[in-house]
Parts: C-alpha cells; structure tokens; sequence
C-alpha cells in the first residue's frame, strides 16, 4: 500500500447499482476501505457490510472523513449531489449519466479541476468482454479498414414498472440516457468524436410516458457508419455487436456474464479474471481466414477501480476522462434536438 493508505469510500444509494456494481468490488479490493452507505430508511448493507456505517442522507456521508463518493443516486439528482460532494472537497465517481445538461457537465468538470479533485463517470461497460474483443479485432486489424459498426441493448420488458422514477417522466429518464450512455462511450472509445449524429426516439411500450427506444447513426470520416440502439420491446435476440469491415466481419450475440453473475448467482469478483464466457458464447468472426468461432476476452469490472486507485494513489489519468464524460453528455443531449427536428447534429464541443 502506499503511504496514505486505503482509499475511505462511501457509497451514495444502495440499490441495485450500489448492491451489484459497487460495493462488492469496493470491499474486496485491497486499495479501497468502505467506510459508509447511505439507505434511507432501510438497513440491508448492515448483513454483507457489517463493518461499514449505514447513514440516512447524502449530507451526511460527507461530513465522515471520507475520500471517494461514489454519486448512484438516482440520474435526476446527479447535478446537485456530485456538487455538493466536490464542493465538501470529495472526489467522485459518478454513475451514468454523468448529468443531462451539457452546460452542467462543464461546470462539474470545472469545479473538479479547480479543486484538484477526481470527477469521473462509472462507465463499466468498457470493461465487458464482449467490447474488449471488439476492441483488439479492430487493433489487429483482422478486418481491415471499419466501415460499420451495429451495436445495441435489447431488452423485452412490455410491463411498466410501477413506483419507479426510470417510468417517471421527466428530462433524463428513460432510456436513451440510461442505456445509450453506455453505447456513446463505447463509441467514442473505439472511434472518436463523430462528425454528426443522426437520431430518433419514441415511447412503444402500452402507456409508456418516458423514451423507451432510440436509434443513433454516427457519422465519421472515411466511409464509416456506427449504429447504435437501445429498446425495450425486443424479444427475439439480435447481435450484440455487429462489425465490417473491407477484410471481414465479427458478430457477437449476448451480453457479458459479469452483470448476471453478481446479480443472480451470487458471485463474489475478485483482482484476476473471475467470470468466463464458454466456447458456445463466444462471437463468429470471418475474415481472409475464413469463418470459425473467436475467443471472448475476459472482462473484469474490477479494472475500473483498479484505475481509481491508481488515480488517486499514483497520479495516473483517468480511464473515463473529462473529455470523453464532456463528449458522451453532448452526444445524449443531441439525441433529442435531431429527433425533435429531424436534422443531423453536427458534433461541436
């Protein structure tokens, strides 16, 4: 360890984000000490984290003597909550999305930088297995120059939800800020900034008053074209990541087993690989060598807190940087002025 020590966490919300993407790896991880919880009026941390302080509102997790906030608050709160806590001298993870406002997202990033402060964006998706594949695909150059990219979260949930704020509407709710954050980053990831961005929204479910389904078109030099989409009333699967190029293709159906694993199953992560794709879940790539199956790298969310910790302990960069938060918040905002007018928007941060 270094010689300040662990990094005192707490943890804003513990429901399903803090229960499954948080505070496993916060406690197992040798570079992190959980110091506190925030539940409004119930106490279920208290079984699995007996060790950790359960508080009832945000305001006091930063009066403790606390290092890292990690801001899962429901995305309607994230604005405020992140600048109360790096007004209280806190750095901070926050969820996605980072706010809905592109001019909000500025004045975080700028309030961060001037008190030297972490503010960064929880976007785990970066370390699926399945986007992690795509990624070395495209460095080694098995498919030649990319000219398409189809990338997409499928969900069948017909039903509302009821008492909900994701089936609340208001600015922010519904899906194309909820899932979409994810797609953005992993775009942005791969292929940078787009010229412009192409896209439009709709409410399908029976009764539904909130966005439930959006389909983006990314335009970038070169010929190439990335599609992204997220819905809530797709039942039959289609790939998770389709992707051309001049040499070939690779298709991926299904989605990382992390997310299952430690929702569903129990699972307990840990500092090497610990959640493994099988053989039958693997993607089909078919390229100059032909058509055969293509080992899924193994993902690991623990990376990204590996990358806070060295953050905050070695002075390293940020995996997700104020650049890319910046960039990803546009993107999402753009979404809705080309749905509203039906133009293309043309990226300019």
């Amino acid at each position: 360890m270094s010689k300040k020590g662990k990094i005192k966490t707490a943890i804003a919300s513990y429901g399903l984000s803090g229960q499954v993407f948080h505070a496993p790896f916060i406690h197992v991880h040798d570079g992190f000490e959980l110091i506190a919880i925030c539940e409004r009026s119930k106490n279920l941390a208290h079984e699995r984290y007996p060790d950790s302080k359960i508080v009832r509102s945000f305001e006091e997790l930063l009066t403790d003597d606390i290092e890292l906030v990690i801001v899962n608050t429901p995305d309607p709160t994230h604005y405020q909550f992140c600048k109360k806590a790096l007004e209280a001298g806190k750095n901070v993870i926050v969820e996605k999305p980072l706010v809905f406002k592109y001019e909000q997202a500025r004045e975080l990033t700028e309030l961060a930088a001037r008190k030297g402060l972490l503010l960064t964006a929880y976007q785990n998706r970066r370390f699926d297995g399945d986007f992690l594949t795509l990624q070395k695909i495209i460095n080694d150059g098995n498919l030649g120059r990319i000219v398409e990219l189809q990338s997409s979260f499928q969900r069948f949930r017909p039903n509302l939800v009821a008492s909900t704020w994701k089936e609340t509407p208001g600015t922010g709710v519904g899906i194309t800020y909820n899932l979409c954050s994810h797609l953005c980053d992993q775009a942005l990831v791969l292929f940078g900034e787009p010229q412009s961005i192409w896209a439009t929204v709709d409410s399908q479910r029976d009764g539904s008053l909130i966005d439930d389904y959006c389909l983006m078109e990314l335009i970038y030099p070169d010929h190439l074209r990335v599609t992204l989409r997220a819905g809530m009333l797709i039942k039959e699967e289609a790939p998770r990541f389709a992707l051309h190029g001049i040499k070939g293709s690779y298709v991926k159906f299904g989605l990382d087993p992390q997310e299952n694993a430690l929702r569903h199953n129990g699972a307990t992560p840990t500092a090497e690989d610990w959640c493994f794709e099988t053989e039958e879940q693997w993607g089909i790539i078919n390229d100059e060598n032909g058509r055969r199956k293509y080992p899924t790298v193994t993902g690991n969310y623990m990376r990204y807190y590996d990358n806070i910790y060295d953050c905050l302990r070695n002075g390293a960069q940020p995996e997700v940087t104020t650049c890319q938060m910046l960039c990803d918040v546009f993107m999402l905002e753009s979404v809705f002025e080309s749905n509203r007018t039906g133009n293309s928007v043309k990226f300019n941060i």
